[in-house]
Order: C-alpha cells, then sequence, then structure tokens
C-alpha cells in the first residue's frame, strides 16, 4: 500500500491544491495529514474545508490546538518579542476569518493517528509544540518513537523534511532506588521518524510544497517536492493584511532569522 502523508499547510490553499494533484497522480491508495491547517497563511476555511471534503484522516497540530484552546504558552515559546506580536496578530486574524464548524472540526482532531506499526502526530508523542529536529539526540530521538508504539513515525512542526533511522542496538540505562543503583539493559528494535516537512510553508530553502509517500510493502520512503504558484498565496496574505514577513519568508523558503534558543522545549501549558 502507497501512503500519502502531508502537514502544516498553514492556510496555503493553492500549495495545497497543488499537493493534492501531485498525490492523485501517483495512485496512493490513502492519504494522512499532520495538522497546521491554519496559521500564517490566508486561506483557513478554503483549507479545512478541503481537508473535511476529502475525509482526509488529519491529526490535531500546534495552530489548530491553539485556535481551539487559545494563545497561552510561556514566552519561550517565541524566539523573540517581534515574533511573538506577529504570532499573536495571525492567532487573532485566524479566529477572526473561520466558521464555528471550522473551529469545530479542529476541535475534535485527535493527537495521534495509527495504521498498523506506523504513528502519525504533528509534534511528538508528547505535545503538539515539541519539534523533533533531525539532530535530535539519539536517545530522546528513539524514547519518542518507543513511547509512540510504532515502528515508524511520521511527524511535521518543523516544516524541514528528512528521514532518520535509528539502528538497532544495545541500550542500557541506570535506576537510582533509593541508596542503590540498577542498571536496565534491553535490545531497542529498528525505528524511524520521518517528517514530511510543510505543504504551506516550507523551510528548506525552497518555496515548493513537499510531503511523502510510503510504500508499506518495501518501506520506502519518497519525498515529494511540488512547485506551485506561490507568487499568489504572497499577493493574499499582503492583501489581507496579514504580517509581511510571511510572504517574504514564503517566497524564500525559509525560517527568517528567528530561532529558539532550545528549540526542543516543551512549554508547560
Amino acid at each position: 500500500m502507497k501512503i500519502a502523508v502531508m502537514s502544516c499547510i498553514h492556510g496555503n490553499y493553492e500549495a495545497l491544491d497543488a499537493v493534492l494533484i501531485d498525490i492523485d497522480d501517483r495512485n496512493v491508495d490513502k492519504i494522512y495529514c499532520l495538522g497546521d491547517l491554519v496559521g500564517y497563511g490566508p486561506f483557513p476555511h478554503a483549507v479545512i474545508e478541503q481537508i473535511r471534503s476529502l475525509d482526509i484522516p488529519t491529526c490535531q497540530g500546534c495552530w489548530d490546538e491553539d485556535i481551539v484552546e487559545g494563545l497561552n504558552a510561556c514566552e519561550c515559546s517565541y524566539p523573540s518579542l517581534l515574533a511573538e506580536r506577529r504570532s499573536r496578530f495571525a492567532h487573532e486574524w485566524t479566529q477572526k476569518n473561520i466558521y464555528p464548524e471550522d473551529r469545530e472540526f479542529l476541535e475534535l482532531l485527535p493527537h495521534t493517528l495509527r495504521e498498523d506499526n506506523l504513528c502519525f502526530l504533528h509534534g511528538s508523542p508528547h505535545s503538539n509544540h515539541e519539534y523533533l529536529l533531525p539532530e535530535l539526540d539519539g536517545f530522546l530521538a528513539l524514547e519518542r518513537v518507543l513511547s509512540s508504539g510504532a515502528d515508524v513515525l511520521f511527524c511535521g512542526h518543523t516544516h524541514l523534511p528528512y528521514v532518520r533511522t535509528l539502528d538497532a542496538g544495545q541500550l542500557q540505562i541506570k535506576v537510582k532506588n533509593g541508596k542503590q543503583q540498577e542498571r536496565l539493559s534491553f535490545t531497542a528494535p529498528l525505528k524511524r521518524i520521518v517528517n514530511v516537512g510543510s505543504v504551506g510553508e516550507p523551510r528548506h530553502g525552497r518555496p515548493n510544497a513537499t510531503y511523502v509517500i510510503y510504500d508499506t510493502d518495501t518501506q520506502q520512503v519518497t519525498l515529494r517536492e511540488v512547485e506551485y504558484d506561490y507568487q499568489k498565496t504572497c499577493a493574499a496574505i499582503i492583501e489581507k493584511g496579514l504580517p509581511a514577513i510571511f510572504a517574504w519568508r514564503l517566497a524564500r523558503g525559509l525560517e527568517y532569522a528567528e530561532r529558539a534558543d532550545d528549540p526542543t522545549h516543551v512549554c508547560v501549558r
């Protein structure tokens, strides 16, 4: 079976439409979406409507969660005060440009989805807001996959596509029980993390939308890059009054110049 997995559409309907056409051309059997349907982009309602109409199994992303629950993350969620102001503005704008049925749909999205030995989620098994970066410590990366109970963990959130194989091996941990210390060892089977990048706001250095196709028979991961009329989305961002920097970074496929000191940090929400 061939499965297409996409994430982080962020209100970019042009990109979503192009990706769905590309998926249709690949004879895919099933599609999964890893959330963040809204945020940053100018067409949140249209994106939600398209996902709903096609009945695509979808996880709740961090933006989807915040639209439902409100912004209540601690200040370390933002790399700068400027980034925080822009994000809060985009959050308020999105709240005004979706409908009650859109919000209800986002609220009912699950944190994770499963397909046999595959797990689909937005950030990590612990939080929609946690980044599983490609350089994450190997033990932590393995723990995240093991905690999902799957062999292959599909995620998004970073907007950077990658495939990371965690080789099978013997692991040892120390457990302190009172004054005594116990060594435990176990064998961890081969695991994989597949980050599918972003449909609507890529940050890999190009404006092309990204997603992956996974073959369950061969276990092959194919990263797809899809060109589309990103300038149309950029123009709509400016026309609708969203921060112009959103259009600038979309056109360049960049994160801009801001990054948190510790992007693996999970806020206490």
